[in-house]
């Protein structure tokens, strides 16, 4: 898109004029399906739902939430929608071409869009400060101390 820089999948180059909002950019693993994220996540999750580590194809899914407005799209997806373990439901937009998830909303909740951690391929990524459905975590998995545990 003109005006707009694309990058691999992390922390951008661009300048972050725009009162100092880091931009990032999660992409697919071929690169084709891209969300650009100007600003912090208001929230960074870990799930443990059935349904989440069957999406994610590990014992726990982590997810980072950002307002829509500051995310921008790029390139082809198709969506699919599924519930959840409590009946909620969510509509996942992945690439055709390798198959990754880049970005989801929860139905009733367009005003939010979660990215997947992995997709922004960072290390630096911070760390999640909410845990959900631990009754299903698998007895191996240890949270971090100071994370918020919610049923």
């Amino acid at each position: 898109m003109p005006g707009q820089e694309r990058g691999r999948a992390g922390v951008s180059n661009a300048p972050a004029d725009a009162a100092k909002r880091p931009r990032r950019v999660a992409a697919c693993s071929c690169g084709q399906l891209t969300a650009t994220v100007d600003g912090e996540p208001v929230r960074i999750s870990v799930c443990h739902c059935l349904a989440c580590q069957r999406r994610s194809g590990s014992v726990f899914a982590a997810q980072a939430r950002f307002a829509r407005a500051d995310v921008t799209f790029s390139g082809e997806g198709r969506e699919f929608v599924r519930v959840g373990d409590e009946g909620g439901g969510a509509t996942f937009t992945f690439c055709p071409a390798c198959g990754v998830t880049v970005h989801y909303t929860s139905i009733g909740q367009p005003q939010w869009v979660a990215i997947p951690v992995g997709v922004f391929a960072d290390p630096a990524f911070p760390a999640p400060g909410v845990s959900v459905y631990e009754e299903r975590m698998h007895g191996w998995v240890r949270m971090p101390d100071a994370i918020e545990h919610i049923f």
